[in-house]
């Protein structure tokens, strides 16, 4: 598979892991829809599954080439060089649009979940009682997920790393959010704004050669949230791969109707026009988490009126739509792997 990519693909493959882990923070975004549009979600389930027993003893037999070639290392290296880039830049970039431009960047959002569903329905001709049923249900899922009111936050480990390996669904099952997972396990801001703003940190103090963060209670604890939910995320990741992987093989079509159902269901998520509501006490006064940030409770979703406003963000959702275009036109060309 390596020998067939030019260094574009390469970069391309790079960017591609941005995309996923700007999505993945995203609430109500699913990484494993990117990994769909953009042509590498099946080799993506399958680079992962490679991720067993056999792969373990080439590993503790030295036999590093091996294991590198045997888990297809190049792809997933580039891969996870993307996510992990996306969450020191493109996911803080992500915040601050968010905050500033909410309205459109859910606009550009949902057109690209809109798009998402054309691109993956156009080849699915399977359609029959079971993959109808299949498609209702995940829609049923979908909807039911976005509605659901967030739990409180919980920094339990055994807790933190049952969050890592459920939250991790978003990448591996397209149209399943784990960021927006995370808000009803009451984490979200725990584990992806906390915990990896305290790693930040700690990587450039210790770029300064400042080590005081070991007496920083708080930091540290953090930054053990962080590494039992990073731990609990590779092996949801491994162990999702491996369940999809013999999914895809024995349910093909019913799998694909579900995935259908998931994302049209996410679209509520996703809606543009919503309001944040944070979580309050007894008195109506803001509740904080531990580090003194506002706790998101829900949404409240509206239809809008038609303002210069509106139609910026309808054009944002046209715009979000073309992406997806764009991503299916380059998958042609470049001769990908379809689904």
């Amino acid at each position: 598979m390596e020998s067939t990519r030019s260094l574009k693909d390469k970069i391309f493959l790079v960017v591609k892991g941005l995309a996923m882990g700007a999505a993945n923070k995203v609430p109500g975004v699913s990484g494993g829809v990117v990994a769909f549009v953009a042509g590498f979600y099946e080799e993506f389930i399958y680079s992962l599954q490679r991720v067993n027993k056999t792969a373990f003893k080439l590993l503790l037999g030295g036999r590093f080439r091996s294991f590198y070639h045997y888990v297809n290392g190049r792809f997933l290296g580039l891969l996870f060089l993307g996510m992990v880039i996306s969450y020191f830049s493109v996911s803080k970039i992500l915040d601050y649009l968010i905050v500033h431009y909410q309205l459109y960047v859910w606009s550009l959002f949902f057109g690209m979940i809109l798009g998402s569903i054309y691109y993956i329905n156009k080849d699915f001709k399977t359609w029959n009682r079971a993959t109808v049923i299949a498609l209702i249900s995940g829609i049923v899922v979908g909807i039911a997920i976005s509605l659901l009111d967030p739990a409180k936050e919980n920094d339990n480990l055994i807790f933190v790393f049952i969050c890592g390996i459920i939250s991790v669904s978003g990448m591996t099952l397209p149209g399943f959010s784990g960021s927006f997972i995370l808000i009803l396990l009451g984490n979200y801001v725990l584990l992806l704004v906390d915990s990896v703003n305290a790693l930040f940190d700690t990587i450039y103090d210790i770029f300064k050669w400042d080590f005081s963060f070991f007496n920083d209670p708080k930091r540290t604890r953090l930054l053990q949230v962080l590494g039992v939910f990073t731990l609990g995320s590779v092996t949801g990741l491994v162990t999702f791969s491996h369940v999809l992987n013999y999914i895809l093989k024995h349910y093909k079509a019913i799998t694909m109707a579900t995935i259908i159902g998931f994302i049209i269901g996410s679209l509520g998520v996703v809606w543009p026009w919503k309001e944040t509501v944070y979580k309050t006490d007894n008195e109506g006064t803001l509740v904080l988490d531990s580090v003194g940030n506002q706790i998101v409770e829900n949404y409240h979703r509206y239809i809008p009126e038609l303002t210069n406003q509106t139609f910026i963000a309808i054009a944002f959702i046209i715009l979000g739509i073309f992406v997806v275009l764009a991503l299916d036109w380059y998958g042609q060309r470049t001769q990908r792997i379809t689904i």
